[in-house]
């Protein structure tokens, strides 16, 4: 097939009232901000839509267009980009797109039919389906023997999806020929640890092995208990901090969830030094740079000790992403679970990319340290990554 046959059968396929939703990524420039794009066909006013939702290095974009105005849209997108994925009710199209514009079509045809739901406020279509019985979420009290979301724990199921859909996401930048080394630390009560193993290993078949870490022995112990029960043999919990585990030269994912001020830090310093392709973050108790800020020009918001509070917390996620960042990470920090279901709602997520940094972008990241009188804990740790060339 020819590029261009690509572009006019691709636009039209989409057209089609079968597609459901789509993936657009690879960019053939590293330069290019925007990393994929992913696309849904929506239902508004009556009207067809498709969803653009733009991934960017540190932010998404939405833009709803109407379904017969997509092709100005996915032409010049079929063009900076080498890979698409689309999903149709009756079957699934992988395209591939080489340097030279030489185009792989593949399709596979669907064995149980899909049928796309319109509603733009529609019920969320989760990874996890709440109609299925998930034994990991029985044995962890989230649902019933019959399948059933325990109302006062629908909150957490909520939280489970969101978790599996950054780790969906993270897939392609995982290896696909070894076994992938994934830690969690600060596993506590292990919930999300349960759905990642089941995600990836059970769902997905990927080769995984899952260390959960925790300082609690009687929660490690119990956590233990349900891994073995339930016959998750690549899934073990240590009682141990972070500092003190030493048992890794490499790891392939790094999970860090509410470990409490520099504690996130340390298990970011500790996810770049084994080079881990994938981290997951959700910071807690940021102390640090509430002491430290001394920026009188800031002076009309930092006065008052609640929104200085915030701000430092803000600004610590922030100084935190821009390292990685410098580090060689594509870094966003995306919302986690809505902001009324807990103040802990940002997730820091980064993949390396081994982009290097630039000049302008380090003396950016001083600009606004400087401006703080910050002295971020991970900087330290990162130091010789961050100014001794390698």
């Amino acid at each position: 097939m020819e590029f261009n046959e690509l572009k006019e059968t691709f636009v039209q396929k989409v057209m089609n009232e079968l597609f459901i939703h789509g993936t657009i990524s690879q960019p053939r420039q590293k330069s290019n901000d925007l990393k994929r794009v992913r696309l849904k066909k929506i239902a508004l006013q009556n009207e067809l839509y498709i969803q653009f939702e733009y991934q960017y290095e540190r932010i998404m974009k939405h833009e709803n267009i109407l379904l017969k105005d997509i092709g100005h849209v996915l032409d010049p997108l079929l063009e900076e980009f080498r890979q698409v994925h689309a999903q149709f009710e009756t079957e699934q199209i992988h395209i591939q797109i080489s340097k030279k514009f030489k185009v792989m079509w593949k399709t596979t045809k669907e064995v149980v039919k899909k049928t796309a739901t319109l509603e733009h406020n529609r019920k969320k279509n989760y990874l996890l389906d709440e109609n299925t019985v998930h034994p990991f979420l029985v044995r962890l009290g989230v649902q019933t023997e019959t399948g059933q979301i325990k109302k006062a724990h629908y909150d957490k199921f909520r939280q489970i999806n969101r978790f599996i859909e950054y780790i969906d996401d993270a897939i392609e930048y995982l290896p696909k020929n070894r076994t992938v080394r994934i830690l969690d630390f600060g596993s506590g009560k292990s919930y999300l640890t349960f759905a990642l193993y089941h995600y990836l290993h059970v769902v997905k078949g990927y080769d995984i092995q899952v260390t959960g870490l925790d300082l609690k022995k009687e929660v490690i112990e119990h956590c233990q208990q349900i891994a073995n029960d339930l016959q998750y043999e690549h899934l073990q919990f240590l009682v141990g901090d972070i500092n003190d585990f030493n048992e890794e030269t490499s790891v392939d994912m790094v999970v860090t969830l509410h470990a409490c001020d520099v504690a996130t830090d340390m298990a970011l310093a500790r996810a770049v030094r084994w080079g881990a392709n994938v981290i997951l973050s959700v910071p807690c108790c940021q102390h640090e740079l509430f002491s430290q800020m001394d920026a009188p020009a800031l002076d009309v918001l930092l006065q008052h000790g609640l929104m200085k509070e915030r701000f430092a917390a803000l600004a610590t996620d922030a100084i935190r992403a821009e390292i990685l960042s410098l580090v060689g990470y594509e870094t966003q920090l995306l919302e986690f679970i809505d902001m009324e279901h807990t103040p802990k709602n940002i997730l820091i997520r980064a993949y390396y990319t081994g982009k290097e940094s630039t000049k302008a972008a380090m003396k950016k990241y001083e600009s606004f340290r400087d401006l703080l009188t910050a002295k971020p804990f991970l900087e330290k740790e990162l130091h010789e990554h961050l100014y001794v060339k390698k």
